[in-house]
C-alpha cells in the first residue's frame, strides 16, 4: 500500500487496483467501476507487472476516453532483462555476460563463463551480490518465491554507476532526458542520492538505446562505466523511477511532458538540464488515523476530502482540550 495516500493535500481520491495477476477481464471491470464516479484523461502506470496489462488494453481503454503514452508490446518484450544480452551487443551496446537459469543446478557451471562474484537479480526486482555457486542457489530460491523464473546471473561491472530518466517519442527521438551519478547507494543497489552530470558519450549511448528500440514512453536506463570508460547497459525499467522528481528539479518536467504527449499535444524536445542538481532522499513519519487504512483496505478506494474534514475536526477537537487545560493550569 502506497504511503503517499496517508499525506494530506496529495490527491483527492484514491482507488485500490486488482494484481495484475487477476486478469484483463477483472481489470476493465474495476476500471469501469471507477470511470462510472471520475474521470480519467491520463495513466501513467508506475509497476512493471502491470504495464503490459496497460499495453494490451489500449484500445479498450481509449474506447472510455482514458489515455497512455507507452510502448508497443514488442518494444516492452525486447527491453526484458532476459532479452538484452542477446539484443543489444550486436547493435553496439555492451551488456555485461548473463546467463539465464531455469535450473538451481546450473550454478555449478556459473564460473565457465563469469567469474565470481556475480549479481543475481530477479526478473522484475531485486539483485543480490553471489560469492560462489552455493549462494547462488540460495539466493535463486529466493527470487522464485517472489518472482518467479528464470533467475539472471550477471557479470560485475566494476565503475561508477548511472540512472538515465528519458522519454522516446516511439519513432527513435528523444523528447527529455535527465542523467545522473549515483552517490549514495542503499546495500540493496538502490539509489538514496544522486546528481545531474553532463556526459556526452553517456547521452549519446542513452540516445542510441531509444532510437534502437523506437521506445515510446518513459523509461529509467541503468548503466555502468568502466575504468576503460566504456558503458554498459544492466536494466531498462520501462516506467518513470522513483526519483522522477530529480528531473523536474533540473529543468525538465517529463511527467509533465508525458500527460501533455498521451493527450496527443506536441511536445518540444528538452535540451538542457541543470547539472549539479542534488537529490537526497529521506523517510519521513506521516500520522494518520487508523480509519484511512481502514478505509481502502475494506472499500477499495478513499476520498481525501472527506478524510480531511474529520481529521480537521479530531485536531480542532484537541486544540479546544488541550487550550482548556492551559486555562485551568493558569487559574
Amino acid at each position: 500500500m502506497n504511503s503517499l495516500i496517508y499525506v494530506d493535500g496529495l490527491v483527492d481520491k484514491v482507488y485500490q487496483m486488482p494484481y495484475p495477476s487477476e486478469g484483463a477481464e477483472t481489470f476493465m471491470d474495476r476500471m469501469d467501476y471507477i470511470l462510472s464516479h471520475d474521470k480519467i484523461d491520463v495513466i501513467i502506470p508506475t509497476l512493471d507487472s502491470e504495464i503490459i496489462t496497460y499495453l494490451r488494453l489500449k484500445s479498450e481503454l481509449i474506447n472510455r476516453g482514458v489515455h497512455t503514452f507507452l510502448p508497443e508490446e514488442e518494444q516492452f518484450i525486447l527491453r526484458d532483462k532476459t532479452k538484452l544480452s542477446t539484443f543489444f551487443p550486436p547493435k553496439g551496446i555492451a551488456v555485461p555476460k548473463t546467463i539465464i537459469m531455469n535450473d538451481p543446478r546450473q550454478a555449478k557451471d556459473i564460473s565457465k563463463d563469469i567469474p565470481f562474484p556475480v549479481i543475481v537479480k530477479g526478473r522484475f526486482y531485486e539483485a543480490f551480490a553471489a560469492n560462489n555457486p552455493d549462494e547462488v542457489v540460495k539466493l535463486y530460491h529466493l527470487i522464485e518465491h517472489k518472482w518467479g523464473l528464470p533467475i539472471l546471473v550477471q557479470e560485475i561491472i566494476i565503475g561508477d554507476e548511472f540512472n538515465v530518466v528519458i522519454i522516446g517519442d516511439g519513432k527513435g527521438k528523444t523528447i527529455g532526458m535527465v542523467p545522473q551519478r549515483k552517490l549514495v547507494i542503499t546495500d540493496k543497489g538502490k539509489g538514496f542520492g544522486g546528481v545531474v552530470v553532463k556526459n556526452e558519450k553517456l547521452e549519446a549511448f542513452s540516445k542510441k538505446i531509444i532510437e534502437i528500440l523506437h521506445w515510446r514512453g518513459p523509461c529509467e536506463l541503468e548503466i555502468m562505466k568502466d575504468s576503460k570508460d566504456d558503458f554498459y547497459l544492466l536494466e531498462i525499467n520501462p516506467r518513470f523511477p522513483a526519483w522522477v522528481r530529480l528531473a523536474e528539479g533540473a529543468g525538465q518536467n517529463l511527467p509533465a511532458a508525458t500527460v501533455a504527449l498521451a493527450m496527443g499535444e506536441k511536445v518540444e524536445p528538452f535540451t538542457e538540464c541543470n547539472t549539479g542538481t542534488l537529490f537526497i532522499r529521506h523517510a519521513e513519519d506521516l500520522i494518520s488515523n487508523i480509519a484511512v487504512m481502514g478505509e481502502i483496505s475494506t472499500m477499495g478506494e478513499l476520498t481525501k476530502c472527506e478524510v480531511r474534514s474529520a481529521k480537521s475536526e479530531a485536531e480542532e477537537k484537541n486544540k479546544t482540550t488541550k487550550h482548556t487545560k492551559i486555562t485551568k493550569e493558569d487559574k
